[in-house]
């Protein structure tokens, strides 16, 4: 009978842990993904998008549970195509398609739109790329940004461009989207306020490779500086037609030129171009390591510059889920506000705005057409 008896009890215990396992289910949470993975901008969003799927990996690792149930992440990724109409037919998509937050977008002109949609949603939304300061002035409590935004990149560079480069003649031609217009308008009130001199400023069409007419103008001013806001496809172009113009004032450009589609485009004509981005020059340390040794074993090649930030987004979205302890959307929202993460790009919290805290930069110069950093300025005082 004893025998018997014990048996009876293991096959309740076998039945009631069944029964809790069956309870404990996967719990699939979708997190939307946004960047331009075709056209001129899609290499770079490929490598965004990888970076972004070790860190769905990564985060499924961590074995999350809320209210029993296990967390499996799931990256939702949608071409954006860098095109402000599309970034909004995708960002309905992901409401519709009920994800907990959104990483994107790549370009301001398309994150900045596409943010009304998921404010209105309650939706979090983290920008590894949009960097216009428009985005989070809009004071949308979903908006955050893994990245600095403009205004404080185009005052470093500014003071950079007078005080370290000692430029005296600065013409300035951006490509009259919300980025690159933005950019340079803060670049020339900086420039101004340090007693700089302007000497001409253009807009040209972001879909141009015709830069014959400003480029005629900006010859006869003779600058020691030529300064484009823009992206880096377009100031690859810039730079050969500066050399066929013989300008051989050096170009200064900004987040998102360094990188090979640059030097690829430019060859040679980029020797001497500036740039800064947000960041450190390199990163050390165990996690990292890790990060670029999965990164070039699974998609080989070099990382983009921006990866470790997409990285960092995924993971700091993840973070701020186990900080709530819910799915909730309210409640991610506050906890992205008090979040607190230690990622691969550095320390990442966000001011009452959304804006990344204490941001670092490094000004990269192209020698021997290869990017090679110069400064690092910026961050906690």
């Amino acid at each position: 009978m004893k025998l018997l008896d014990s048996l009876k009890l293991f096959g309740l215990g076998a039945a009631m842990l069944l029964s809790s396992q069956a309870m404990a289910a996967d719990r699939t949470v979708l997190i939307g993904y946004a960047a331009p993975l075709t056209g001129a901008s899609g290499s770079i969003g490929a490598s965004l998008v990888h970076a972004a799927e070790i860190a769905v990996d990564d985060a499924n690792r961590q074995a999350i549970h809320i209210d029993g149930d296990k967390l499996v992440f799931k990256l939702l990724t949608q071409d954006d195509r860098s095109d402000p109409r599309t970034g909004l037919l995708v960002a309905e998509y992901f409401v519709k398609s009920g994800v907990v937050g959104v990483i994107g977008h790549w370009n301001s002109g398309v994150g900045i739109p596409a943010s009304l949609i998921y404010k209105n949603a309650d939706i979090v939304q983290i920008a590894q790329a949009t960097t216009a300061h428009a985005y989070t002035e809009q004071s949308f409590p979903t908006t955050f940004r893994i990245v600095p935004h403009d205004d404080e990149g185009a005052g470093y560079t500014a003071e950079y461009v007078v005080r370290q480069m000692k430029s005296q003649r600065i013409a300035i031609i951006d490509d009259q989207t919300p980025f690159g217009a933005g950019y340079a308008k803060h670049f020339a009130q900086m420039v101004t306020s340090l007693k700089g001199n302007i000497v001409s400023q253009f807009g040209v069409s972001s879909r141009t490779s015709d830069f014959n007419a400003v480029l005629r103008n900006v010859q006869k001013q003779n600058p020691d500086v030529v300064f484009f806001g823009g992206l880096d496809a377009q100031a690859g172009q810039l730079a050969k037609e500066l050399k066929r113009f013989d300008i051989n004032a050096p170009l200064v450009s900004v987040g998102g030129t360094v990188g090979a589609q640059y030097l690829k485009i430019a060859g040679e004509a980029g020797n001497g171009t500036v740039a800064l981005e947000p960041g450190q020059p390199s990163y050390k340390g165990a996690p990292w390591q890790q990060f670029e040794k999965t990164y070039k074993s699974r998609f080989g090649g070099e990382m983009g510059l921006y990866a470790p930030f997409s990285y960092d987004a995924v993971q700091v979205l993840v973070a701020a889920i186990r900080q709530a302890n819910s799915l909730d959307r309210q409640r991610i929202i506050a906890a992205m506000h008090q979040v607190r993460h230690n990622g691969l790009t550095g320390t990442i919290a966000f001011d009452a705005e959304g804006n990344l805290a204490n941001p670092v930069f490094t000004i990269f110069q192209v020698k021997d057409q290869k990017w090679v950093p110069l400064k690092v300025i910026g961050g906690k005082k």
